[in-house]
């Protein structure tokens, strides 16, 4: 008869390697504390030299455009350290996916928010690093996804869905306007007879002035005119509209002697009107998807 005896004996205790160290929380804070900083740096200084071309804050808006739920400071990380990322996830939810990181590749930071117990019971919200990794660094390349666009007159009507404030045809504005924002009227103006990229290129940018004003009788169209072009160039970037007559040599005019959270703040407003204009073409959509797919085969 077999005996069993041996598997319930312990086994002879292993000599504690030199190299072990205890874990030690204190030196764990401290190198989270570190790496937080370097981050929050970097999120400075890389806002702070958007002022200091138009490239680099072009960039951005695309880094931004391709990441929109994403925040400004996020985006910029993003720009800093994988400006080509596309499609970013962490190491354990690439592995979940059953798609592994090429060896050697090494990952970049963005910040995530974490709940915390203070000591008074409530709840805080704290922004710590976290290591991502862009599709690009795994071994399923061929996995990016081809981009897939609305068809033209599909896209204008997202576009106009739910606008905020009316959008009539006018025959009669200004020559070479070809869409307005009039803030006394509350409404948009558009000129006849265009076609569907000069269409979506004008009222898009149109709609984020009409986004920005609080309609309190106190906006003012030049203050916000370049934060209205650089949401018509993102939304144009998000849905593959044509974006080469788009310039931004005024960038740096704009950003001139600002510190990174000021810059930041700018980048907010052009973010969030984005990200309004954005949402209400994404629920269009989706639901004009849902709508086919419940539609009876003929």
């Amino acid at each position: 008869m077999s005996s069993f005896n041996d598997l319930f004996q312990q086994e002879t205790a292993q000599p504690v390697s030199q190299n072990y160290r205890p874990f030690d929380k204190e030196v764990w804070k401290q190198q989270k504390q570190e790496q937080r900083e370097t981050v929050y740096s970097l999120i400075d200084d890389t806002a702070e030299a958007l002022a200091q071309g138009s490239v680099l804050f072009q960039s951005y808006l695309d880094v931004q455009s391709r990441f929109d739920r994403y925040s400004v400071a996020n985006a910029l990380l993003i720009l800093a350290q994988k400006p080509n990322a596309t499609r970013i996830a962490d190491f354990d939810t690439w592995k979940e996916q059953g798609i592994y990181i090429r060896k050697k590749e090494s990952g970049f930071y963005i910040l995530e928010p974490e709940e915390y117990q203070r000591e008074d019971g409530t709840t805080g919200i704290s922004y710590n690093p976290k290591k991502m990794f862009d599709i690009a660094q795994t071994g399923n390349n061929h996995n990016r996804e081809t981009p897939s666009y609305p068809d033209e007159r599909t896209r204008i009507k997202a576009l106009m869905a739910h606008a905020p404030v009316p959008i009539r045809i006018n025959d009669t504005l200004p020559e070479g306007v070809n869409a307005l924002y009039r803030p006394e009227e509350r409404e948009i103006q558009i000129q006849r007879g265009m076609n569907a990229d000069n269409i979506f290129r004008s009222l898009s940018q149109e709609l984020a002035h009409a986004e920005m004003d609080k309609g309190n009788g106190s906006y003012n169209r030049s203050d916000n005119a370049f934060h209205a072009y650089c949401v018509s160039y993102m939304l144009c970037k998000q849905y593959g509209v044509d974006t080469t007559g788009y310039r931004f040599d005024r960038a740096p005019l704009m950003l001139d002697g600002m510190e990174g959270q000021e810059i930041r703040a700018k980048l907010s407003v052009i973010r969030e009107a984005a990200g309004e204009i954005s949402g209400r073409m994404n629920r269009m959509l989706a639901q004009q998807r849902l709508q086919k797919r419940q539609e009876p085969e003929r």
